[in-house]
């Protein structure tokens, strides 16, 4: 099926801006699923004096409309304080493209919900999170949903791959459907503990293998 892009829409995709992966970023995202047809990773520079982002690169997987708004809200970001990138929305990525097919609008909250995550993850690694959430099974699980299971290309969660969660005393443990001699086993743990542990009351993640 075809869609009616406008030219600003097209030369994102064809030249997009800030593509790429940010080495030893101060935060970054995974929003979507290649299985599902669209995702994005966001990664973050921050200048921790002034608060604003001194660099942003995105990696996107999926049509045109995803690749294009990525670039586009990159753009909308870099050089911005935290608090104002967190305040673009999908409708000023889709604004800034000249609009997008109403069945691509999700495309655009994709890229924003990147940018917010990757916000996000750079708070709470730096203990600037002023909504302090207890960490419950809830928190837990919604973590987890950002965590791919290589094998299908959705989450751990959605695929079954988790067969349980437990937290007491900020020690979260979870229990993980495959051999810990599995070839993204350590791939797998090394995702979710680096989701869960930015938490800002766990002291410990234990991921437990099946034998």
């Amino acid at each position: 099926m075809k869609f009616p892009y406008s030219e600003k829409v097209l030369e994102h995709f064809r030249h997009p801006r800030n593509v790429g992966k940010i080495e030893n970023p101060d935060g970054k995202s995974i929003e979507g699923s290649p299985a599902c047809g669209d995702m994005v990773a966001v990664y973050l520079k921050v200048d921790q004096e002034s608060q604003t982002i001194e660099d942003v690169k995105f990696e996107s997987y999926g049509c045109a409309s995803n690749i294009a708004t990525g670039s586009v809200i990159t753009e909308l970001a870099k050089g911005k304080s935290l608090e104002d990138a967190k305040n673009i929305t999908w409708k000023q990525a889709s604004e800034e493209l000249g609009g997008l097919p109403p069945i691509k609008a999700h495309c655009s909250v994709l890229a924003v919900e990147g940018l917010r995550s990757a916000i996000r993850d750079y708070e709470e690694r730096h203990g600037l999170v002023t909504e302090k959430e207890p960490t419950t099974m809830e928190v837990v699980r919604r973590r987890l949903k950002h965590v791919m299971n290589p094998l299908t290309g959705l989450d751990v969660i959605r695929t079954d791959l988790v067969l349980k969660t437990s937290v007491e005393d900020g020690v979260v443990r979870v229990v993980v459907d495959l051999p810990s001699d599995h070839q993204f086993a350590s791939a797998i743990k090394g995702d979710i503990v680096e989701k869960l542990e930015a938490l800002w009351d766990v002291k410990r993640v234990e991921i437990v293998f099946t034998e």
